[in-house]
């Protein structure tokens, strides 16, 4: 029981203001509270599933750097859709796509958390507790972690209640951007090394292009 506890609070201690714990109050701008539950919940017990039993193989066998861009991209991706609003949030259920949106937030979950430190913490505990600790230690990471991220979660949902229409899709785009650029920027100094000449211009640029982007479609949204 206490090698319980132990591992729950290191863990739900570990994801308190990172990334993807932010990432879900993002998410509350266009997902339902129950695909946000189920999507964070089975992405989380895959995770520590494959931290705790495989020892990190995925982080082994999946380059980092491969890792980082992919969820760079993820990001950019939901920064993007998140400038559509509400109006296409009605159209996607009516649509029937709405159905995908546990996917989607699971995917995207997945692939964020990947190599993270939350994921490092199981790994440790993994290694050093022995398979016979296995089960305990998978229930005690993925506890902790989800316990951090609901109250993620609500945050988002009172600052949607509670701000005006429209200014918390402005939060998540920016926290959806800012994410994105800072992963990329991340995935590329793996990939060509830390303070390389192209990592700053190619992010850069990056940057610049995705938001001159935006911006285009936000004013043909708003010209509609």
């Amino acid at each position: 029981m206490l090698l319980f506890w132990k591992v729950l609070l290191t863990e739900f201690i570990a994801e308190m203001g990172d990334k993807t714990q932010l990432m879900l109050v993002a998410m509350t701008s266009k997902y339902k509270m129950k695909d946000i539950l189920l999507g964070t919940g089975v992405a989380i017990l895959i995770l520590n599933g494959l931290a705790v039993l495989a020892g990190g193989l995925v982080s082994e066998v999946i380059p980092t750097w491969l890792i980082r861009l992919i969820a760079a991209g993820a990001f950019l991706f939901f920064a993007v859709t998140t400038l559509k609003g509400e109006d296409d949030e009605e159209e996607v259920k009516d649509s029937g796509k709405g159905k995908i949106a546990a996917l989607s937030v699971c995917s995207t979950f997945f692939v964020a958390e990947l190599g993270d430190k939350t994921q490092l913490t199981a790994i440790t505990f993994g290694a050093n507790e022995g398979m016979e600790a296995a089960l305990i230690v998978w229930l005690a990471c993925s506890i902790g972690l989800f316990a951090a991220d609901i109250i993620g979660m609500l945050v988002g949902y009172l600052l949607k209640n509670k701000m005006p229409e429209g200014v918390l899709n402005s939060v998540a785009f920016c926290i959806f951007f800012v994410f994105g650029i800072l992963t990329l920027r991340e995935g590329l100094e793996m990939l060509m090394g830390a303070g390389n000449v192209w990592v700053i211009g190619t992010t850069v640029a990056a940057a610049v292009i995705f938001a001159i982007v935006c911006l285009g479609l936000y004013r043909k949204k708003k010209a509609v």
